[in-house]
């Protein structure tokens, strides 16, 4: 494990997934700790989409921005909320210079798949519908989001293939849970990481799943055709259990002829780039911010 992370370790608090109101408590309490972030270079808007039922979600406007991303928090579909991810997100849209739109999609297992997916697509129609009213491009539309978050980001770009939804410039998919059934090496040794770890990662997938059988849209690994999707930058970490799936994925992304940068960054964990003050964070930060930037650029 890269030291100046390593080194953070015992101050990590521990999550238990089993009890979902107490990890929500937790999380937003841990994420509270954190210095507000410097948001004078942009504009900040909650704003509520309506849909069935209606979805909050807070948007970010860098002065000059390029094109948009709709941003999925992670917090394996249990935790996290505007706020919690305003840290991230304000990060995002500096970084990038996209305007990021957060979204607050239902959280289970009270509201299991498809509930959160059907919010982050209604977002992305909306985000398409309003390019004028955003200022932005409706070409320059990606999607994106970090760990439960990003795999909501892969299957609304599945969704939005197969129904020839709007169209989708790039998904940016950092450490993303795509496989419920958990096979991979990385899913079956990695017991005791840090933060997220085999036994999370089966709560997560349970209480997201409820009693229905995984589809493609729940978990994209398992969908059989990957042609036709839009390009990815996808990010893992060496210490997580979601690593060898998220490598499979791209490759096949790559045989079904989609564009991909993969980017495995070694010696960090899931969630590790939380660490802002380790330098190998600082690069895993700063190229997320990059290649949306890139993407999205005219």
């Amino acid at each position: 494990m890269d030291p100046e992370l390593e080194a953070f370790i015992p101050l990590f608090p521990r999550t238990d997934l089993t009890d979902p109101v107490t990890a929500r408590k937790n999380f937003a309490e841990l994420a509270a700790a954190v210095p507000a972030p410097d948001t004078t270079s942009m504009a900040v808007e909650d704003r509520t989409v309506p849909a069935d039922p209606d979805v909050s979600v807070r948007i970010y406007r860098p002065h000059q921005a390029q094109g948009a991303v709709v941003w999925l928090h992670g917090g394996g579909f249990v935790m996290g909320n505007l706020d919690t991810e305003h840290p991230w997100a304000t990060r995002i849209a500096e970084s990038s210079g996209a305007v990021v739109i957060s979204v607050a999609y239902r959280l289970a297992p009270e509201h299991p798949f498809p509930a959160p997916l059907d919010d982050a697509y209604a977002v992305l129609t909306w985000t398409a519908e309003h390019a004028a009213e955003l200022g932005i491009d409706p070409a320059r539309i990606a999607v994106g989001g970090h760990s439960a978050g990003a795999g909501l980001a892969a299957a609304v770009a599945l969704r939005a293939r197969d129904e020839q939804g709007p169209a989708i410039r790039f998904q940016l998919l950092n450490q993303p849970g795509l496989d419920d059934r958990q096979e991979t090496w990385s899913a079956r040794n990695f017991t005791d990481t840090p933060w997220f770890d085999r036994d999370k990662a089966t709560a997560a997938w349970r209480h997201y799943l409820g009693s229905r059988p995984a589809t493609p849209y729940a978990a994209p690994a398992r969908a059989a055709d990957l042609s036709g999707l839009p390009p990815a930058y996808i990010a893992t970490a060496e210490l997580c259990p979601n690593r060898d799936e998220d490598i499979a994925y791209a490759l096949r992304l790559l045989e079904a002829g989609v564009s991909v940068e993969l980017h495995q960054w070694p010696g960090t964990f899931h969630g590790s780039q939380a660490i802002l003050s380790a330098e190998v964070s600082q690069r895993q930060n700063a190229e997320l911010g990059a290649a949306l930037r890139r993407a999205l650029a005219e």
